[in-house]
């Protein structure tokens, strides 16, 4: 008699890496009219990371999984699946190939997920689909992004948000299911409030026939738009899913918010009424690392042994697109 697959899903191992380079609000503000006091008092943002002209996405995304996999205890070879969430790519066509043969987990599948901010909730729920149905046991999920590459560095409006890093978990087929339940959203007819657009012109390749070439243009944000949409769409996604889950907000451990702007994350914890000390920032280190954010977080916690097994984590991620989306996990086995 064939055994069945096991189909719950368990998250057993985090890692992050983020590059050398610290950059602290006051040597921003030799590039633009700002000081530590506006951005900080703002922001919450202390310092961000920023990779250097030699550092690659792939290549931070990839120690991030070395020690996401050392943490799990199973070997790059054992991996089923790699997910790479990231809006960064180094190559357009995407960049979880380049991992998977870095790593040298040769069994893998490899793909993008380009969801922005809310990259790596949407990740974390596609990767529980193919350990539910019994297709793959072990799935290498990554958030990943460079965004001081699309920044407007003489926009002080953006330019003060932005960090580079990246986070890694493993999702591993487990009989008991510790992913209690998701909820996604979209809604592209906020599509504008934040961008990072194509913008092309005309160019004539032969007589009546005209074609289009250019490059991406660097973000921009409607600051207050993205905070009023946070603060209102944020706790209703969350309170869904934790319905789905059958659980209150007195169940939860931590709250792990996508690391945006400190004001945030302290308004969604008011409107849920969620203390203080379970809510997860580590924004005044790194800044917004878009789908970096929650698994960087995540993997500091973990390590500094805060988080621990069996404790119930509310995960959001929000941003462009607009998208939006929560999970509830139990960390650990």
């Amino acid at each position: 008699m064939l055994q069945q697959p096991m189909t719950g899903i368990a998250i057993t191992g985090s890692g992050s890496a983020t590059p050398a380079l610290a950059v602290d609000n006051y040597m921003l503000s030799q590039l633009v009219e700002t000081s530590d006091e506006w951005i900080a008092s703002r922001t919450g943002i202390k310092q961000r990371r920023l990779a250097d002209p030699q550092t690659s996405l792939s290549a931070i995304a990839t120690i991030a999984a070395q020690n996401a996999i050392a943490m799990a205890g199973i070997t790059p070879i054992d991996i089923d699946l790699i997910i790479l969430a990231t809006s960064s790519a180094d190559d357009l066509f995407g960049s979880a190939c380049q991992v998977q043969a870095e790593l040298g987990a040769s069994r893998a599948v490899a793909f993008d997920l380009t969801a922005a901010c809310s990259g790596f909730v949407f990740g974390l729920v596609t990767a529980a689909q193919y350990i539910r149905t019994g297709v793959y046991q072990n799935i290498l999920l990554i958030g990943a992004d460079m965004l001081s590459r699309w920044v407007d560095w003489s926009d002080r409006s953006t330019c003060v948000l932005f960090g580079d890093g990246a986070g890694a978990v493993v999702l591993q087929a487990s009989e008991k299911d510790r992913l209690l339940g998701f909820e996604l959203r979209s809604d592209g007819t906020q599509n504008k409030s934040l961008n990072l657009a194509y913008q092309g012109q005309a160019k004539e390749l032969f007589e009546g026939t005209t074609i289009s070439q250019g490059t991406y243009q660097p973000v921009t944000m409607n600051g207050q738009e993205v905070y009023r949409f946070a603060v209102q769409k944020v706790p209703e996604v969350i309170e869904k899913a934790l319905h789905r889950a059958n659980l209150s907000v007195e169940g939860v451990d931590w709250l792990l918010l996508h690391q945006a702007n400190q004001r945030i994350l302290d308004a969604i914890a008011n409107r849920l009424k969620i203390p203080n000390e379970k809510v997860i920032s580590n924004l005044a280190n790194y800044g917004n690392t878009s789908a970096a954010s929650i698994p960087l977080a995540l993997d500091e916690q973990v390590r500094q042994g805060k988080i621990k097994p069996n404790d119930t984590i509310v995960t959001s991620g929000f941003g462009a697109g607009l998208t939006w989306g929560a999970a509830i996990f139990q960390w650990g086995r």
